[in-house]
């Protein structure tokens, strides 16, 4: 194997908050929206997209997470709130919100792209957007019935779907398909109480 696609995330783990994001997409997968909605399983808050990259890079990357996990304690994340990217009214991205633990997510990330470039991984995809923690929901395809989604921004753009401790930062696997993404772990970082 000479190279992988990859990202590092976090999963939801606090079961009852995982259960009530998805529920509620499926509640929008009623809507009949043009859309590709993330599987149930494949729920994540990316950190940090690295792209296609080589196994040297990736071996680079597992020891950064391993310092990460050193650095931070276990944090509490809230997730609540519905919008979408670039914004509400020509929305392309659909997602939920992170509205407690948001500086410390930004302290990793912080950490690891510095990292990135102080151990000069040429072959680790440059991220053009800000950090802004958040939970993708679903892309949409085209506009079709989009209309039908303005009332749940304004219902929803402040509703709380739960808590969930954070123990663990992942290197996951992505493999493309014409199915949706199989995503698998390659790396976990358990941080350290």
């Amino acid at each position: 194997m000479n190279g992988l696609r990859a990202f590092i995330a976090i999963e939801i783990e606090d079961t009852e908050t995982l259960s009530n994001i998805i529920k509620w997409k499926k509640q929008l997968e009623t809507l009949g929206i043009d859309a590709k909605f993330v599987e149930d399983e494949n729920i994540h808050l990316t950190i940090r997209f690295l792209g296609e990259i080589s196994m040297a890079s990736l071996e680079q990357i597992k020891e950064l997470l391993d310092n990460v996990s050193k650095m931070f304690k276990p944090f509490k994340i809230k997730v609540a709130g519905f919008g979408a990217f670039p914004n509400v009214y020509r929305p392309r991205v659909l997602w939920v919100g992170i509205v407690e633990g948001f500086e410390t997510l930004a302290n990793i990330r912080k950490y690891i792209d510095s990292e990135i470039v102080r151990r000069g991984l040429k072959d680790v995809h440059k991220d053009q957007h800000e950090f802004s923690p958040h939970i993708t929901i679903a892309r949409l395809k085209s506009y079709r019935g989009v209309e039908k989604l303005q009332k749940y921004f304004d219902e929803y753009k402040d509703y709380v779907f739960g808590s969930s401790t954070i123990t663990q930062i992942k290197i996951k696997r992505s493999i493309l398909t014409p199915r949706g993404p199989i995503y698998s772990d390659i790396h976990v970082a358990r941080l350290l109480l």
